[in-house]
C-alpha cells in the first residue's frame, strides 16, 4: 500500500509544481479600465490604441507589433511604460522569459501601476527556478494588491508565495500563505482559489497528511463545478480518482476517472470527423426532405383551389383562365423542387467524392506503413542500420503526409460549415514567412532544400494570420513534395504601388502541364483525382488553399513548365496606413 501511495504521491507532485509553474497573472478590471480610460483621452495615438486592444483581446502577436510602433513615434513617458508593460506581457504569454524581463525592467518607477511590473518580475523568477528573488519581488506587490481588495488577485498572489517557500522547503512559511483567509474561505468560486485548493491538497499530501489533503481536494472539486474550466475541472477530478484509489475504494476511483476522461474529450479528436461529418449530411438531407415535403403540400393546396374554381366557374373564359393560372403555378413549384434536388444531388456528390478520395488516400498510406513496418521488423532482426534508418525515414514521411491530409480534411470541412472564425489584421508578411521556414526545417534538410526568404520586411498586408499560415503551409509542402534532392525555394514579394502586394512561391521541382494549372484554378467545388494520382493526392489541400485566399480577398496564379519548376502567385490586399 505504502508502495503505490508513494507512486501516485510521485505523480501528485508533479502535477502540483506544473500547476504552479502553468498559473498565469490575470489582468485586473480596474487596470483594464485605466487602459481604456487612457486610449479615449487621446483618440490620436492609433497604434497605442490599437495596442491596448489587443492586449485586452489577449492576441500577443498583434499587441508586441502595435506597441513597438508606438514606441517607435513620439510618446509621453506614461504612454512608453504602458507599450514597455504590455509587451513584457506579452512576451510572458509567449514564454520568452529573458525578452519579458527586459521590456518589464525598462519602464519608469513612477509608472501609477509599477507594483505590476514587481508582480510580473516575480513571477519570471518563479518560472525560472529563482524562488527567493520571486518571492522579494511578490512582497513587494504585495501592498498595492491588497490595497485594491481584489480577492482572485490576492489568492494568486499568495498561492504563488507559497509555492516559492514549497520549493525552498520552508514548509512552515508555504503554509502559512497557502492557509490565508482569502484562500480557504472564498466569497466566491474562481479558478484561482480552485486551483490555491488544490496547492493546498497537495502541499498536505506530500507531507503524509492525508486528512487535511483530503479536505481541499474534496473542495477544489466541489468548487470547480460552478467554473465553466473543462482543464480545471479535469484536474481537480483526476486529484479525486487518485485519493480514492489510495484510499482503498476502487470502484468510486473508477468513476472519478471516467468523469475526468470525459472533461479532456476534444471537440477536435479525429475520430469524430467522420461522425459530425455523417451527421451533417442527415441534417442536411432531412432539411431538404422537410422543404421537399413542404412544397408537395404547397402543390396539393394549389390543385384543390384549382379544382375548385373548375367547379364553380361560371363561363368558359373564366375556366379556362384559372387553369391556365394554377397550371403555371404548379410548373413554378416543380421547377423550384427540381432545382432543390438537383443542389442535394450535387452535396450528396461532393460529400461522397470526398470521403471515397480521402479514405483511398488514407488507406494507402496506412498499407503502405504497415508494409514499411513489416520490413521494419524484418530489418531489426538482420541489424541492416542503414536500411533501419531509410525505413524510419520513410514511416516518418508516410505518417508525416497522413497527418497533413487530416488537418486539410479538418479545415476544410469547418470551412464549408462555416465554423472557421476569420478575423483581418495587419500581418507582418516577412515575419509569417519565417514561421513557416522554421516549421519546415526538418524537411527541408532531409531534402537538401535550399530556402530563401526575400520577402520585404516592410510590407505589412490586411488579412486573416491563421487562414494566411494555413494557405503558406500547404503551399511550402506542395513545394517540397515537388522538389528534387538539392532543389531549392524561394519566397520573395512584388510591390506593385497598387493597394496589393504579390507573394511569389517559386520552386525547381518537376513542374506541370498546361492542362494541369488550368485544372488546379478552374471554378469547380467537385474534387477530382489527377493523373500521376498517387504523387498529386487528393488536391484538397489547393481547394482549402483556394477558398482561404478568396475570403481573404486575394487571387493565385499559376505559372510552371515541365522540370523547370513552379510559380505559385498570390496577392493580398496591403494595410492601410
Amino acid at each position: 500500500m505504502m508502495n503505490q501511495k508513494t507512486h501516485h504521491f510521485l505523480v501528485l507532485l508533479l502535477f502540483f509544481c506544473t500547476i504552479a509553474l502553468a498559473q498565469q497573472y490575470k489582468s485586473l478590471n480596474y487596470f483594464e479600465i485605466a487602459i481604456q480610460k487612457k486610449a479615449k483621452s487621446d483618440k490620436s495615438q492609433i497604434n497605442f490604441n490599437k495596442a491596448q486592444y489587443f492586449f485586452l483581446k489577449k492576441e500577443w502577436d498583434s499587441t508586441l507589433v502595435y506597441s513597438m510602433k508606438q514606441l517607435n513615434s513620439k510618446s509621453d513617458l506614461e504612454t512608453k511604460n504602458y507599450c514597455h508593460y504590455f509587451r513584457g506581457y506579452s512576451l510572458k504569454k509567449k514564454e520568452l522569459y529573458k525578452q519579458s524581463f527586459i521590456e518589464l525592467s525598462l519602464v519608469n518607477k513612477s509608472f501609477q501601476y509599477y507594483y505590476l511590473i514587481d508582480n510580473n518580475i516575480g513571477h519570471l523568477f518563479l518560472l525560472e527556478k529563482k524562488f527567493k528573488k520571486a518571492i522579494i519581488y511578490f512582497l513587494k506587490a504585495e501592498k498595492e494588491i491588497l490595497n485594491h481588495k481584489d480577492e482572485d488577485e490576492i489568492a494568486t498572489l499568495y498561492t504563488k508565495i507559497g509555492i516559492c517557500y514549497v520549493h525552498l522547503e520552508q514548509f512552515d512559511k508555504a503554509e502559512y500563505y497557502f492557509k490565508k483567509d482569502v484562500l480557504i474561505n472564498p466569497k466566491r468560486a474562481t479558478k484561482s482559489i480552485i486551483r490555491s485548493n488544490i496547492n493546498i491538497a497537495n502541499f498536505y499530501y506530500a507531507q503524509y497528511k492525508d486528512q487535511q489533503a483530503v479536505y481541499y481536494f474534496k473542495k477544489a472539486y466541489t468548487l470547480s463545478k460552478s467554473v465553466k474550466d473543462f482543464n480545471l475541472k479535469k484536474d481537480a477530478t483526476f486529484n479525486m480518482a487518485i485519493v480514492e484509489e489510495n484510499r482503498g475504494n476502487f470502484k468510486k476511483s473508477l468513476e472519478y476517472r471516467k468523469e475526468s476522461e470525459q472533461w479532456s474529450d476534444s471537440v477536435n479528436n479525429q475520430n469524430k470527423i467522420w461522425a459530425v461529418a455523417d451527421y451533417e449530411k442527415k441534417f442536411a438531407v432531412a432539411q431538404k426532405q422537410k422543404q421537399i415535403k413542404v412544397l408537395e403540400v404547397q402543390n396539393k393546396l394549389k390543385n384543390a383551389e384549382r379544382n375548385a374554381f373548375f367547379f364553380a366557374a361560371i363561363g368558359l373564359l373564366l375556366l379556362l383562365t384559372t387553369g391556365v393560372y394554377f397550371y403555371a403555378q404548379k410548373i413554378k413549384n416543380a421547377k423550384i423542387i427540381l432545382l432543390q434536388k438537383n443542389k442535394l444531388d450535387e452535396l450528396n456528390a461532393t460529400k461522397d467524392q470526398l470521403f471515397s478520395i480521402v479514405s483511398h488516400d488514407l488507406r494507402s498510406s496506412v498499407n503502405a506503413l504497415k508494409t514499411s513496418n513489416a520490413k521494419l521488423s524484418a530489418t531489426l532482426e538482420t541489424k541492416n542500420y542503414d536500411q533501419l534508418n531509410q525505413l524510419i525515414i520513410q514511416n516518418s514521411t508516410i505518417a508525416n503526409g497522413a497527418y497533413s491530409l487530416l488537418d486539410n480534411l479538418l479545415h476544410w470541412a469547418m470551412l464549408q460549415t462555416k465554423q472557421l472564425y476569420f478575423h483581418k489584421e495587419s500581418v507582418h508578411l516577412y515575419s509569417v514567412v519565417q514561421q513557416i521556414e522554421y516549421n519546415y526545417k526538418p524537411l527541408l534538410l532531409d531534402k537538401t532544400i535550399t530556402f530563401e526568404n526575400s520577402v520585404s520586411k516592410n510590407i505589412f498586408i490586411f488579412v486573416d494570420l491563421d487562414s494566411l499560415k494555413i494557405v503558406l503551409r500547404n503551399l511550402l509542402d506542395n513545394a517540397i513534395k515537388f522538389s528534387n534532392e538539392n532543389g531549392k525555394i524561394s519566397f520573395y514579394s512584388e510591390d506593385t504601388n497598387t493597394d496589393f502586394c504579390k507573394l511569389i512561391i517559386e520552386d525547381s521541382g518537376i513542374g506541370m502541364k498546361e492542362s494541369t494549372i488550368q485544372e488546379l484554378l478552374s471554378d469547380s467545388e467537385l474534387l477530382s483525382k489527377k493523373d500521376n494520382s498517387e504523387i498529386i493526392g487528393t488536391g484538397l489541400g489547393l481547394q482549402l488553399c483556394k477558398q482561404m485566399i478568396k475570403k481573404n480577398s486575394g487571387t493565385l496564379a499559376i505559372e510552371s513548365e515541365l522540370n523547370k519548376g513552379t510559380k505559385m502567385i498570390l496577392s493580398f490586399p496591403k494595410t492601410i496606413v
